[in-house]
């Protein structure tokens, strides 16, 4: 996945990142994604995660429902844009797979 950062913003976003809350890595575990990183390059973040689950599009309700969580993001959101302009998404925006090696 990849958005943009908001460059007045950039140094907050970093920051909220240095020390992610135990409940938000929490509630991520508990809903099935493993190996998530995020990758920063100028005002380009590019996320990266396995899900390991049943159900994607509801554990992905249940972190939206996690009130931490949706605190987290309160943070976070305002430092982020959409990768595109006009994407109707509200920030970050999933890729597509072309090549993988295990």
């Amino acid at each position: 996945m990849v958005c943009r950062l908001r460059p007045e913003r950039r140094e907050e976003y970093l920051r909220l990142h240095s020390a992610v809350w135990p409940q938000v890595e929490a509630t991520i575990t508990d809903c099935g994604i493993r190996n998530f990183t995020i990758f920063v390059r100028g005002d380009v973040l590019f996320g990266y995660f396995e899900y390991i689950g049943e159900d994607y599009a509801a554990d992905q309700a249940r972190m939206a429902q996690d009130v931490v969580t949706q605190e987290w993001w309160a943070h976070t959101a305002p430092c982020q844009l959409p990768f595109d302009a006009d994407s109707p998404e509200p920030n970050w925006q999933e890729l597509d797979e072309v090549w993988h090696l295990d």
